[in-house]
């Protein structure tokens, strides 16, 4: 059933009442001819006293009110210009329950979200309906009902259950275990915040797809920057559990699969040499090697079912790869008939800011972006060892806003430009370094626009270099990606994980900047994105079936190759060429 037809509607109204309505108002059925006949001066009295009682109440309700049971829909825009779904913002500071009707529809997330966390622990779960749009982009209702089967799966088989504990002995005792009811995948924290987030996402489906409970490895703050997304539960890996030295995996380990297979320990049977482990460590970062990439075979999912326990490490979002496994392609076009929607979706469920970083996102959205008529975000990545900032890099911002008219054009022969209706643009800047906002605000300020719109430009941090290690750094660094995301529009840079982890989360299609090569500004600049949908960097080229190199952006319509990189593979929305 489609979620829209989900929404219990009013019954029809019975013919008496439609009746009813129907009757002129001066002359209601109920009543006698001579009630209506009354004198004039106590009809005039009566009248102007309904009036001022209408005036009294409406003044009330909009000084008191805050159009809180108003649906933003319909609701007109308050004087300074925030959007309407912001005027339910509770103002006073409290976070109590909220009781616009839209936000009750509305934080749930079109039904993603599950009912009954406790609100405090988490304000922005439940919250971040008051900062961003309704999205168009709907989950499928199998979608939804398979989050919630894995939802009670983790629960059962979560840390520290009856369950767990049982699994944990087993994997000490490192004898031939079988899998059972609850069977784990483990993701280990690698790479910067951009990646991380990336590879959790995919993780997490891969999870979904095989029937296994997620838990993911703490360092690097990972509770620091995320709420729980599962309830009555924790997907955090404990602190005491057996395997700690996950630093020391690599594609040679052997405990790996890829290893495995070429050290023939695993048989082209799925049989083992000697003993079954009772865990496996897949190797999926950009350094992977070809026998790690068969881990994308239909085959090597098969053997993988036979082990309980799964180790993850990777720096890459695989999930396209993921649809071009012939096992899961039936259940992944279930879930996702929108393809192109699949980060939107689970990136949106499992990563909900802690109150800390909520704060900053909060605090500066309020002061500095809910005012304005629109929103541009730019996000700013240089992969380059020198210092910047550079030239031919504001060049190209230049280009690229001015050209799809992101941007207005400034006058720099008139002081003033006049106009009638002065609409206001804010442009959030992020970037390592200061310089480029520095240089783009000095020349909105030094020249007005020729179409008179005034524009403000705000950077929230500028690191001036990437440390992932740091706690605060990181929360900066999701602070300034989930502000990026609630843009109207968005210019992103290419390769950069950073935004495409915001692209996604908004939903928007956005203008991606192509990577400068030899110090030159690209030319075009910049092109809108095919879809939402981040790239894969780093995907393997091999036709499992044929056991043959094969361009894998070509084997069905919806794998592309990605604009900002033509090795990698991104989804798309189609299922034509």
């Amino acid at each position: 059933m489609d979620i829209k037809e989900r929404i219990r509607r009013s019954p029809p109204p019975t013919p008496q009442a439609q009746a009813e309505a129907a009757a002129p108002p001066g002359h209601p059925r109920w009543r006698k001819g001579r009630v209506a006949v009354l004198p004039l001066s106590v009809t005039a009295l009566v009248a102007c006293g309904f009036l001022l009682l209408l005036l009294a109440g409406g003044s009330a309700a909009r000084r008191g009110g805050q159009f809180l049971d108003a649906d933003p829909a319909t609701a007109r825009p308050s004087g300074d210009g925030r959007g309407d779904l912001h005027q339910a913002r509770p103002r006073d500071g409290g976070h109590g329950t909220m009781e616009s009707s839209k936000v009750q529809r509305d934080k749930l997330i079109g039904g993603l979200l599950a009912p009954g966390f406790d609100e405090q622990s988490c304000l922005s779960r439940y919250q971040s309906a008051l900062y961003r749009k309704e999205s168009p982009h709907l989950p499928s209702t199998y979608l939804l009902e398979r989050l919630r089967e894995h939802e009670v799966l983790q629960k059962k088989c979560g840390p520290h259950t009856e369950s767990y504990n049982k699994a944990i002995e087993q994997l000490k005792s490192g004898q031939d275990i079988e899998v059972g009811d609850c069977n784990y995948l483990v993701w280990v924290s690698y790479s910067g915040l951009g990646n991380r987030i990336l590879t959790i996402t995919s993780a997490f489906l891969y999870a979904i797809l095989t029937n296994r409970v997620l838990l993911v490895d703490g360092d690097k703050g990972t509770a620091d920057l995320f709420c729980e997304p599962f309830p009555e539960t924790s997907w955090l890996l404990p602190s005491d559990f057996p395997i700690n030295q996950f630093e020391n995996f690599n594609t040679g380990s052997p405990e790996s699969y890829g290893k495995m297979l070429k050290t023939e320990n695993i048989r082209s049977d799925g049989s083992f040499k000697g003993p079954k482990p009772a865990f496996i460590y897949l190797h999926l970062a950009h350094d992977y090697d070809d026998y790690d990439k068969l881990f994308f075979c239909e085959h090597s999912q098969q053997h993988l079912q036979r082990i309980p326990w799964l180790i993850l490490r990777s720096d890459n979002y695989f999930v396209p790869s993921l649809f071009l496994i012939p096992a899961y392609h039936e259940e992944l076009m279930r879930l996702f008939p929108q393809k192109d929607a699949v980060f939107h979706h689970l990136g949106r469920y499992l990563f909900h800011p802690t109150n800390i970083v909520w704060g900053l996102i909060t605090r500066y959205y309020d002061s500095y972006l809910a005012r304005a008529d629109e929103k541009l975000g730019i996000q700013i990545r240089v992969f380059d060892t020198e210092t910047g900032p550079f030239q031919h890099v504001l060049d190209q911002i230049l280009s690229c806003t001015l050209k799809e008219n992101l941007l207005p054009e400034v006058n720099a022969q008139l002081p003033i430009v006049p106009t009638r209706k002065v609409r206001s643009k804010v442009v959030l800047v992020t970037s390592l370094n200061s310089g480029y906002y520095e240089r783009i605000r000095n020349m909105y300020w030094e020249h007005p626009t020729t179409n008179g719109e005034i524009i403000s430009f705000h950077q929230p941090s500028h690191e001036e270099h990437q440390d992932s290690d740091k706690k605060m750094h990181n929360m900066k660094a999701w602070a300034e990606i989930y502000l990026l995301s609630l843009s109207d529009v968005m210019v992103t840079s290419a390769w950069s994980t950073f935004g495409y982890v915001a692209q996604a989360l908004s939903g928007l299609k956005t203008w991606l900047m192509f990577k400068p090569e030899n110090h030159t500004a690209p030319n075009p600049p910049c092109r809108q994105v095919m879809s939402m949908e981040p790239c894969f960097h780093a995907p393997p080229f091999y036709d499992c079936k044929a056991r043959r190199g094969t361009d894998t952006g070509k084997l069905v319509p919806h794998v592309r190759h990605c604009e900002d990189m033509s090795w990698g593979l991104k989804l798309v929305d189609t299922d034509e060429w």
